[in-house]
């Protein structure tokens, strides 16, 4: 994402829109009643009325609409920002969808930011850049393929195949293991040559022998390959690395392996400690006692305004805000306490009252804690 401009005393804000990441929170960004402005086409209303109207050329005009609804296309690429027409050439108070893709420039008049607007804002304009990084997660039989790109983590292929038992000998074996390992090779290959980094991974040593293969046909993309053991294979297995920290040298630049790794940190401060606090009334007393480092807060909780007013809290008590997509495996485990928590800077006791979270993830209440 790319600041054009910022006017301070206004807040119009425009953003060139550089990366899939950027879709995504310019989704979150805008919000119904923001006015958002964009170059787009329009039926010419001043086309002879005889002519149908699907046969009127369209006009290539910059429009300013009040937004009503937003709705992000992750898979397609697209945001789609729909509300009648406050400023253009024509058509005024007439609703207009703006399709906002990769590469385009937007206008968005916030005169305030709340601290999830800076966080969106702050991530998109940190210069890391989004690499683009191919991971597979290997084991006879049971293998996924996906592709990770700064929030997004797209899959590419499930590589799934019946292996022969030894009951069937072990020319059987060896053939479908060898048309299995085919299989794989295919597709990493076609998928890492614009990757800038392959990763390999797996319980067992298929991922050894994949690489070996890859040395064979592809060896560039070998020397951009690194190797990980996990305990599971498959999907399972991809979320398992992004949230281990393993792969963290090759994943800086991926804010999708720092959100499964943030919320992996505070999973085992619940785990370890009280080093945590889980739900509004416990993340609203950690911050009042300044004990926050990290609020981690679900995307679809942005617009609530008790959940904007602890951000804002957070933030200017020197914590830090990251927001985690809900359609992603660490958003899930997020939404499983409540959708919002906040990783603490030392131990911490709420004196007021045993937790209320969902799902109680702590063997017993806080000490010292009274009840609600």
């Amino acid at each position: 994402m790319r600041l054009l401009s910022r006017d301070p005393v206004t807040g119009l804000h425009r953003l060139r829109l550089e990366t899939p990441s950027d879709l995504w929170r310019v989704s979150r960004l805008v919000r119904p009643g923001d006015l958002v402005g964009a170059s787009t086409t329009r039926r010419d209303p001043e086309a002879p009325e005889d002519v149908p109207g699907a046969e009127r050329s369209r006009r290539r005009v910059f429009l300013t609409i009040r937004a009503e609804q937003v709705e992000f296309h992750g898979f397609s690429g697209h945001v789609r920002v729909t509300g009648p027409i406050v400023e253009g050439p024509f058509d005024i108070g007439r609703h207009h969808t703006l399709d906002l893709t990769e590469g385009d420039d937007v206008a968005i008049l916030k005169p305030t930011l709340g601290a999830g607007d800076r966080a969106l804002l702050d991530e998109g304009l940190s210069g890391k850049g989004e690499p683009t990084i191919v991971i597979a997660s290997v084991d006879w039989g049971d293998s996924s393929v996906v592709r990770v790109r700064g929030r997004a983590i797209d899959p590419v292929a499930d590589v799934r195949r019946t292996i022969a038992g030894k009951q069937y000998g072990t020319s059987g074996v060896e053939r479908d293991r060898a048309a299995y390992l085919d299989d794989l090779l295919a597709v990493v290959t076609r998928e890492g040559a614009n990757a800038t980094a392959l990763l390999v991974s797996g319980p067992g040593f298929l991922k050894e022998q994949l690489v070996r293969r890859l040395e064979e046909k592809a060896p560039e993309l070998a020397k951009r390959t690194r190797l990980y053991p996990t305990a599971e294979s498959g999907r399972a297995g991809v979320d398992e690395l992004l949230r281990s920290g393993r792969a963290s040298e090759v994943l800086a630049a991926s804010v999708a392996a720092e959100e499964a790794e943030v919320v992996e940190q505070l999973v085992r401060a619940l785990a370890t400690g009280t080093r945590a606090a889980v739900g509004r009334r416990e993340v609203a007393e950690a911050i009042e006692g300044g004990a926050v480092e990290t609020v981690l807060v679900s995307d679809l909780l942005l617009a609530d305004p008790e959940v904007a007013r602890l951000m804002d809290l957070a933030r200017a008590g020197r914590g830090r805000v990251f927001l985690v997509r809900a359609d992603e495996a660490a958003g899930k485990r997020l939404a499983a306490l409540g959708g919002i928590a906040a990783v603490l800077r030392y131990d911490w006791t709420s004196a007021r009252r045993a937790t209320g979270s969902p799902g109680s993830p702590r063997a017993s209440p806080r000490t010292g804690a009274s009840g609600p």
